[in-house]
Formats: structure tokens, C-alpha cells, sequence
């Protein structure tokens, strides 16, 4: 059998977007800037679009910026922030520890350009506590980010809360929304939100594409140079098949969303309760509020390397974290934040789910990843050491 469940990392395009997408490559292959029909009828399909993205987000069609993808979107809502907090005077950004990449990084770079930055702790579950951020603003805070769901453990942040206090104490909120878009309720006003970063190959559009939404009232500037695309903003001809596909793609998920995450959290919670039942594993993250489809479990003795390249070969396609840091040797710095210990968070594995799996896939992976384990540990010096410096009666057993 052949199970993929690598889900936070990209998912497979769906037929709603390529159905969207083909015709944007035979028929709308214009430029939604010229003034010709060929140019208009691509202007027309763009603008559809954009009304789509901004219904499934409860926004409004002028606060949709299409780019390059998610970590566009997080790099120019920041940089923004940024840039509109200091020209008052305020240098001052809160976030958290386990934030994505493409956050932590352009965090980093300001940083080095002046600003100061609060790292909010997570602790044991991966959930921010809204006292903590509270006290966290300052007079001088200009943003506060804090992403929706983490791409690592599924923990959900208490966002609509979170927005709220920034919007009480006149701050501006930005949300790394790539794992909660299409997979869980968005809506960007109920939920206090005042900058918002989407992918669409998170939920079955084409790598490439992804959106910006930036509330109306806050004046962006130019993030790239060369044109008047985006309302200026963002010069370059827009990717009209993937924009097309991703708006067909995020419509047909909100439309299936209270069925898809019934589904897909049935999948999670079974997952989970088999894996629990290994010896000395670690189900990651806050066992309520998770998104519905990403497990992550660590496994002690063993290491998430070797656990994922024999998952591959019985056909399991899993992750031990973030695809963006696959090549690092480091353990998870999203593990490292909840309180693991390097030679626990090493072994880590997420598998992460879409309404496209099954149960009988779930089954597979629970008669394989405890061979696999058991296995691995057989083999593993870390876990031989264990058991001879130890009076637990499972590991005596196991000796």
C-alpha cells in the first residue's frame, strides 16, 4: 500500500484547480494588463479570483494581494509592519518561539536593523498564553505575529483572542495562516485579523501562488518594483493559472469544510490513540487544540532520519517536521521550545492528513510504525543504554 501523509508539506492539486487552471494556459493567456479582449478576458477571470479568496476569508476584494506564496506573504507583512511602526516612532514586535521559518528569519533580520523583538514562550503544549502576550505589548510595539496553526505539532493559537488584544491596545496583528486556510474556520474580521499570510499548495492548488491579506485601512508600499500589478504593489505579471487554481481550490475546501475536518480529525484522534501505545512516544502539541490533520509523535531511542527512510520503503510518505528545514541536522526548534531534550526531539515524525486519505491508510501506518520503531531500536546504542541503566519493568522486559 502506498500512504501519503506528508500533507503540511504540499498537497496533490485537485481536480476543482486543475479544471481552473488548464483554461488559463489554452484560453485566458493574456495579460490581465493589456487593454485588448485577450488582455480583458484575463482582467475579468483575475478579478474572480480575487472575490473568491476574499468571500472564504470573510474580506474584502481590495485587501487581496496575490504572491508568490507563503513566505512572500509573511516576509512583506512583517517588513510592512515594520517599516509603519518605526516611522512612529515604534520599534517593538512580539512573537513566539515556534513560528515558521520565513517569520523567524525576517524577525531576525530586523533585528539587526534596530528593532527589538519578544520571543513569547509556548510551553509544554505549543499554545501561547494570552496573559503572557498582554503583558508582552508595550507602548513602543508596532506588531504582534503569531501564526494560526503550527506547520510542525497542529497546535492552534487562540487567534480571534489574541486579535482582540492587539486591537484593544492599537497593534497591529499578523497571522501565518498557511496550515489554517482551507483546513480550519478563517475569517479575518470575526477573528481580529489585520494582516494574513496564505499558500495554496497547503490546500490542493499549485506550488508557486499564494496571497496577502492586508486590512484596507493600513497603506502598504511597494514591495516589488516593475509595474502596476497588485494596485502597485507588487510589480511582475500575475500567475494567472495558478491564481486561478488556488481560488478554485480554497472555494471548493470552505465549501467541504465542516465534512473535511470531521473527517480528517477522526483520522488525527485514531492515529493518535495507536501511536500512543508505543513505549516511551510523545504525542506533541495540545491534545485539544490541534488542527485536524498533523500528528507529530516523538520516539525515544531512535532517529527520525532512519524512522522516516524505513516508513519509506512500506510506502509511507511522512516528515519528521518542517519540509523548509528537511536538511538540517538540528532537532526541531519547535520541539526544543515545547521542553524536549535534542536526543528526544530527534526522533520526531509528523504525519499530516487531507480528506484524501483513509482509515484504511491510517491502519497501515499503525501496523508499520511500530515495527518500525521496534526495530530501530534493536539497533539503536541510544536505546541499549537505556536498558541497562534502568529499572522501568517495560525496558527490563525488553532487554
Amino acid at each position: 500500500m502506498f500512504v501519503y501523509a506528508d500533507n503540511a508539506a504540499t498537497t496533490a492539486v485537485s481536480k476543482a484547480a486543475l479544471d481552473a487552471m488548464l483554461p488559463a494556459l489554452q484560453e485566458l493567456y493574456g495579460n490581465p494588463s493589456s487593454l485588448h479582449q485577450k488582455g480583458r478576458e484575463a482582467n475579468y477571470a483575475l478579478i474572480a479570483a480575487r472575490e473568491e479568496i476574499a468571500r472564504c476569508l470573510n474580506a474584502e476584494s481590495r485587501e487581496i494581494y496575490f504572491t508568490g506564496g507563503g513566505t512572500e506573504a509573511d516576509n512583506w507583512a512583517i517588513t510592512e509592519a515594520a517599516r509603519l511602526g518605526a516611522e512612529a516612532g515604534k520599534k517593538h514586535i512580539v512573537s513566539d518561539t515556534i513560528e515558521h521559518h520565513a517569520v523567524l528569519h525576517t524577525l531576525a533580520r530586523l533585528e539587526k536593523q534596530g528593532f527589538e523583538v519578544t520571543y513569547l514562550p509556548v510551553h509544554d503544549n505549543g499554545v501561547v498564553r494570552l496573559e503572557e502576550l498582554e503583558a508582552a505589548i508595550r507602548p513602543d510595539t508596532c506588531l504582534v505575529t503569531i501564526m494560526f496553526s503550527n506547520n510542525e505539532i497542529g497546535t492552534l493559537q487562540p487567534i480571534r483572542e489574541i486579535g482582540a488584544a492587539c486591537r484593544k491596545k492599537g497593534v497591529l496583528f499578523h497571522t501565518d495562516a498557511v496550515q489554517a486556510v482551507g483546513h480550519v474556520p478563517v475569517d479575518v474580521e470575526a477573528d481580529n485579523i489585520d494582516m494574513l499570510s496564505l499558500s495554496g499548495h497547503k490546500f490542493h492548488a499549485p506550488k508557486g501562488v499564494g496571497a496577502l491579506y492586508c486590512k484596507k485601512s493600513i497603506k502598504l508600499k511597494n514591495f516589488i518594483e516593475g509595474g502596476a500589478q497588485e494596485r502597485g504593489r507588487r510589480g511582475g505579471t500575475e500567475a494567472m493559472p495558478g491564481i486561478l487554481a488556488m481560488a478554485a481550490a480554497l472555494k471548493e475546501s470552505c465549501a467541504h469544510l465542516e465534512e473535511n475536518m470531521a473527517k480528517v480529525s477522526a483520522m488525527r484522534d485514531r492515529l493518535i490513540e495507536g501511536l500512543s501505545k508505543i513505549p516511551y512516544s510523545r504525542c506533541n502539541g495540545d491534545p485539544g487544540c490541534r488542527a485536524p490533520g498533523i500528528v507529530s509523535f516523538c520516539f525515544e531511542g531512535i532517529e527520525g532520519e532512519s524512522l522516516l527512510l524505513r516508513l519509506d520503503l512500506a510506502g509511507i510518505c511522512a516528515s519528521s517536521g518542517s519540509a523548509c528545514t528537511s536538511g538540517s541536522l538540528d532537532p526541531s526548534h519547535v520541539l526544543l521550545a515545547l521542553g524536549l531534550p535534542h536526543e528526544i526531539a530527534h526522533g520526531s515524525l509528523r504525519l499530516s492528513l487531507s480528506e484524501y486519505n483513509t482509515m484504511e491508510e491510517v491502519d497501515y501506518i499503525l501496523q508499520q510504525v511500530p515495527e518500525v520503531v521496534r526495530m530501530l531500536r534493536q539497533m539503536s546504542p541510544v536505546w541499549s543504554h537505556m536498558l541497562e541503566n534502568t529499572e522501568d519493568p517495560y525496558l527490563a522486559m525488553a532487554k
